[in-house]
């Protein structure tokens, strides 16, 4: 890529899209592209088509999908399979078609199945069963893998997948109800420390609540008090998290530096499992994060852990040494992104 290359963004305010367009853009990229939802429905194939032939990008970064916690995927399955295969589909054909020099394709690591050997190797991809509460968000994301094998093998494309593990950092969703475990406990942990501190008014403001009383009526709902901090299951599953920033600056490493034909051994026979992990290889119970975080924010309560609740998955941890073979490691540790996300979202609160 050189610097006035036009490249496509699709999905460019969620939390990986957007730190990859402030990252390009650090790096000097001057030709960016991207459209809002509004202004563009990546699952109406006419309407990609026609973009596609109107602005002709020579990269495409497919970073849009619809995404939710586990609730979500489980209620709403017909919904995540069909968007996410509609968005993939439109975005990988009309690369191809447009002749796009290389297309990167964002996946999760809930590709892997349920019982899969931790740390997760590429390899592991359909070996058993999948996880059934994402079981079709998981599927849709594994037949994008499967795409971009399948056009770069059969029409000499040049399409990458990763698969991040579990993100965290700016622009974040911190709703209390939909939001992942660490920026849901950056937040629960933030606003039972303003109750602890009386700083009630602080509190209305980040609930957007008419009184106190209405706001630790609703806090209690999640366990949320000037004493305590609720905590769903025993605390002892672990976790691997990658800060956006980080997912953001291997992605941009990807396209400038490597290819399809890095990502699998070219002496091999069938060309499978061609994805790439990108994570830290470093992982983290929930209660360390728990406590972890509690120390950065400074809240003098108890943390207490819900063994009524479930625990989930024990452990997920991804195996990045293909990553760190294609010469990409993370660079900013669990603490200081805690640290950068936390004066980040106090700071927009304010």
């Amino acid at each position: 890529m050189n610097k006035t290359s036009k490249i496509y963004i699709a999905g460019h305010r969620g939390l990986v899209g957007s730190a990859i367009v402030k990252n390009l853009q650090s790096k000097g990229y001057t030709n960016l592209v991207y459209k809002t939802h509004k202004e563009l429905d990546l699952t109406n194939q006419q309407a990609v088509a026609e973009f596609f032939e109107s602005e002709k990008p020579e990269y495409v970064i497919l970073a849009a999908a619809k995404v939710g916690g586990i609730v979500a995927n489980n209620t709403y399955r017909a919904d995540f399979i069909y968007e996410n295969l509609a968005i993939q589909n439109n975005v990988i054909h009309q690369s191809y078609v447009y002749g796009v020099k290389k297309l990167l394709f964002l996946g999760s690591t809930c590709i892997y199945p349920k019982n899969a050997p931790q740390p997760m190797p590429e390899d592991c991809l359909l070996t058993s069963p999948l996880e059934y509460t994402n079981e079709p968000y998981a599927i849709a994301k594994i037949a994008g893998i499967k795409m971009c094998e399948s056009y770069n093998i059969q029409y000499g494309t040049n399409f990458i997948s990763v698969m991040p593990t579990n993100l965290y950092g700016i622009n974040d969703n911190f709703d209390l109800e939909k939001s992942h475990v660490l920026p849901a406990l950056i937040r629960k942990i933030h606003l039972a420390k303003l109750l602890n501190e009386k700083n009630y008014d602080e509190v209305i403001k980040d609930l957007n609540v008419k009184n106190i009383e209405e706001a630790k009526e609703y806090l209690a709902k999640f366990g949320v008090d000037e004493a305590k901090v609720e905590i769903w299951g025993s605390g002892k599953p672990r976790r691997e998290f990658l800060y956006s920033e980080d997912m953001a600056d291997a992605c941009v490493f990807l396209l400038e530096n490597r290819d399809f034909k890095d990502t699998f051994n070219t002496e091999d026979k069938e060309i499978r499992n061609t994805h790439i992990n990108i994570g830290t290889g470093v992982d983290i119970s929930i209660k360390e994060l728990a406590e972890l975080i509690k120390n950065i924010i400074g809240f003098k309560g108890e943390l207490y852990f819900n063994t009524e609740k479930p625990d989930g998955t024990m452990v997920k941890l991804t195996d990045v040494s293909k990553l760190h073979s294609l010469g990409w490691k993370h660079k900013i540790e669990l603490e200081d992104g805690i640290k950068k996300v936390y004066v980040w979202y106090v700071d927009t609160i304010k």
